[in-house]
């Protein structure tokens, strides 16, 4: 399974960005596909998640300011992110759980910089 992110950059505070993560390889059953970050000097943390009952819970942080959405004819996962803030910045990383498999695999990081 391989996962594949784009999509971060530089913004000016109050901007907007969307990130995408494609997800290839031996799929059968994605049960979990959402977006992780972790800045410099801090834990990973959970962003976004959504599942295949259709449950999407964001981190009370970014509640309001991002949508996470799923296409699960291209295996793709989105995080639209409006109204950027400073402490936003971080490396994102999306995650995909799969039925039936107790790990989960993550995509490369992709680095979002909002600048004040």
């Amino acid at each position: 399974v391989q996962l594949q992110a784009s999509g971060g950059g530089l913004v000016q505070a109050g901007g907007s960005l969307r990130l995408s993560c494609v997800v290839s390889g031996s799929i059968f059953n994605i049960y979990s596909m959402g977006w992780y970050r972790q800045a410099p000097g801090k834990q990973r943390e959970l962003v976004a998640v959504t599942t295949s009952g259709g449950m999407t819970n964001y981190a009370d942080s970014v509640r309001g300011r991002f949508t996470l959405s799923r296409d699960n004819a291209k295996n793709t996962v989105y995080l639209q992110m409006n109204s950027l803030k400073p402490e936003d910045t971080a490396v994102y990383y999306c995650n995909v759980g799969l039925i039936g498999i107790a790990r989960t695999y993550w995509g490369q990081g992709t680095q979002v910089t909002v600048s004040s």
